[in-house]
């Protein structure tokens, strides 16, 4: 059986196993207790109240800047649904074409141990469309889908995994869609999962459009953060295409859009924002004021 090895355990989030535990525990005592989030014991409420949950966004920075954020969410799914697999669709960071690519068999691996691939849904997807394919050496490299499977391992230990590498091509809603169709046609209890981080903005990421200062970083927040997602929060999966291409506000548009495809296919008519920072905000108590900062965002999908 094919094992996908971490290759950013040690970087991105601790590579013991105990430490990892404890910061998985850390990172959901903050979604929980810090934020505007809402707690995963009771329903989230407010002018979009969802009763059930079919998906969401997480970001995928170093745990000690997003964290917080992505446990959130995942804490939101686990508790509500008791997924039996998770659908990962996953940002690509180091571009080799325009295919999605699906790891469809096997396990992939984390300092908790090993979850396993759903091969059922796996096969299932692939034969259903060309666009989607079975390419394990997609996901060799990337980081936006391994740095979810820790918090995934811990709140829903017998669930299965899906990762889905989704370029930002026209075709990534339909690649959602057609999960999504797969989904039901199975009867499979699954939620959808959109890796993202947000407007990457300072001299670091070779984007100042608004200066160096906090003026420049408010509106890299408050402006081009805020348009995707309200794009995001209106399920426009291919407007999202079409704003990150044009605003640099999301290095993940492909697995936005296949997110929201798979979501909408599932039933889902609203979309509520549960957390919005950035690694600014975070880091600032411990490193001060910053030139650069990326941003974060948890959202569900109901």
């Amino acid at each position: 059986m094919s094992v996908r090895l971490p290759v950013v355990a040690g970087q991105f989030y601790p590579a013991s196993a105990d430490q990892c535990q404890a910061e998985v525990q850390q990172y959901l005592s903050a979604a929980v207790t810090e934020g505007e989030g809402p707690r995963a014991d009771r329903k989230i409420t407010g002018d979009q109240a969802i009763d059930l949950v079919i998906g969401g966004i997480v970001p995928h920075a170093g745990w000690i800047c997003s964290g917080a954020v992505a446990a959130e969410v995942i804490n939101v799914l686990a508790a509500h649904c008791a997924p039996e697999t998770f659908v990962v669709f996953g940002a690509v960071h180091r571009l080799t074409g325009s295919r999605i690519s699906v790891y469809a068999s096997g396990s992939w691996r984390t300092p908790l141990g090993d979850v396993l691939v759903d091969e059922e849904l796996a096969a299932a997807v692939v034969q259903a469309s060309s666009l989607l394919v079975d390419d394990p050496a997609a996901h060799q490299h990337e980081h936006s889908i391994e740095v979810q499977v820790p918090f995934i391992q811990h709140l829903a230990p017998s669930a299965k995994l899906l990762p889905v590498m989704v370029p930002p091509t026209a075709s990534a809603p339909q690649a959602g869609r057609i999960v999504a169709e797969q989904v039901r046609t199975m009867g499979r209890n699954a939620v959808f999962l959109g890796s993202t981080d947000l407007t990457h903005y300072g001299p670091r990421y070779d984007f100042t459009a608004k200066g160096t200062g906090p003026e420049g970083l408010k509106w890299a927040k408050e402006a081009n953060d805020r348009r995707i997602i309200d794009l995001i929060l209106d399920l426009q999966a291919e407007k999202v295409l079409r704003e990150a291409a044009a605003n640099r506000n999301a290095c993940g548009s492909g697995a936005i859009a296949a997110a929201i495809g798979a979501a909408r296919e599932s039933g889902a008519d609203r979309a509520q924002l549960l957390r919005h920072t950035t690694s600014c905000e975070v880091l600032r108590e411990r490193l001060g004021q910053m030139t650069d900062a990326v941003g974060y965002a948890g959202v569900v999908f109901g």
